[in-house]
């Protein structure tokens, strides 16, 4: 019986549901305080930026009705920065890092991919106009 306690640990931590989170959670968990709910850059942050987070849902408008998948992932990881190689948009590529998955962003290339920002990427253009 004393191994018993001493497996149950272990035998919870298999039971334990190890849920990754959907794109639409990782919007709300890293974009929304900048980029608003409706992803239109009218977060509660916004107002103390000193740039306006940008209107997400402009994106394939402003891009000849395309959604530019491949620059969004760049940005969301930190690889770009402003058009003066500054940015107040946060690195959040160490934090999506997991599971690598192809995908396309656009360019015709699939890349290994970190599975949630792909996510992200797929949530963003559920929000397009």
């Amino acid at each position: 019986m004393r191994h018993f306690w001493m497996l149950l640990p272990l035998a919870l931590m298999a039971c334990v549901d190890r849920h990754e989170p959907t794109g639409r959670e990782d919007f709300q968990t890293f974009c929304v305080a900048c980029h608003g709910t409706s992803g239109r850059g009218d977060g509660e942050a916004a107002a103390r930026l000193d740039r306006q987070p940008a209107d997400l849902t402009g994106l394939s408008a402003r891009n000849n009705g395309v959604f530019p998948g491949t620059r969004v992932m760049a940005k969301i990881w930190g690889y770009t920065g402003g058009h003066d190689g500054t940015s107040p948009m946060p690195q959040f590529g160490p934090l999506l890092q997991g599971e690598l998955v192809p995908y396309d962003g656009g360019d015709g290339i699939a890349s290994p991919t970190p599975v949630r920002l792909v996510g992200i990427a797929e949530y963003l253009k559920t929000l397009q106009k």
